[in-house]
């Protein structure tokens, strides 16, 4: 079985305040984008033994330490299925914000679901998801969503920014998800993203933000730069997605869109 694990971008990143848990309460909206997926491949063995192949982009961790096994052994100690073959072809950039990572372990847990006929509820492939971390359990209904708490807690919402062109650049540094939390500073905003994504795209800038950008600018002035050059460009809308690096803008032209060319590849109509 093949599946395409499709990345997402953050609309607006409000980062709460610090849970005595140690993670944080956000409010997000995240969306899907179809066109920029790793490919997940996976087949059923006849022994309990896990494979991991990993292909494309280079895969940063070892074998035993990428999500796509942790996901595979997950639902191994909760079902109880034999063993699987995975091979990651990687065509999202990691270290990006994306949720490449994310995607791929939902797709696993997705796939196993399938392949052995467990049948699980949506209920209780988000429940497995967010077993694996924050952003995995968006990829089960893989459709714009108010993710609040850690990103766990969902709630449909309807974004529709149909005709418009996304821009994904991704500067050639990378930026951790500890480094981010690290630097940034929870505050409660005046009026809740719920209410400003209500307003015309021509005024989300500067009105809808990623409290993340702050501290990543300063210590990335090469991701700070990117976002500038997507404004300068003619997008509407400009902003760093996740927690860094990439950056994405919304171009109401192709032609618009297309100045970025130099810059990167993944231009696609929404």
């Amino acid at each position: 079985m093949k599946i395409k694990a499709n990345c997402k971008i953050n609309l607006g990143l409000d980062v709460l305040r610090r849970r005595e848990d140690g993670y944080h309460d956000l409010s997000t909206i995240m969306l899907p984008v179809e066109g920029l997926y790793d490919v997940v491949e996976i087949e059923e063995r006849a022994d309990k033994e896990i494979e991991f192949h990993g292909i494309g982009l280079t895969v940063d961790c070892p074998a035993e330490d990428n999500i796509c096994v942790k996901a595979a052994k997950l639902m191994q100690q909760r079902y109880g299925v034999a063993g699987v073959d995975i091979t990651l072809d990687k065509r999202v950039p990691f270290g990006a914000g994306l949720g490449g990572g994310s995607a791929d372990g939902t797709a696993v847990i997705m796939g196993i679901n399938e392949i052995f006929s467990l049948g699980l509820s949506e209920e209780e492939l988000i429940a497995r998801a967010a077993e694996l971390g924050s952003d995995t359990a968006f990829f089960v209904r893989n459709a714009p969503q108010l993710c609040e708490g850690r990103g766990e807690q969902m709630t449909a919402i309807d974004v529709n920014l149909e005709g418009l062109w996304l821009v994904i650049i991704k500067p050639n540094e990378s930026v951790s998800t500890r480094e981010a939390y690290a630097g940034v500073k929870p505050e409660m905003p005046e009026l809740a993203l719920t209410e400003r994504i209500k307003r015309p795209i021509s005024e989300w800038q500067g009105l809808i933000k990623n409290d993340f950008e702050t501290s990543v600018f300063a210590a990335h002035p090469v991701i700070k730069t990117a976002k500038q050059k997507l404004l300068d460009a003619g997008a509407i809308y400009a902003s760093m997605s996740g927690s860094g690096s990439a950056l994405f803008g919304l171009f109401e032209s192709e032609e618009s869109a297309n100045k970025m060319r130099s810059m990167t590849d993944y231009i696609y109509k929404i």
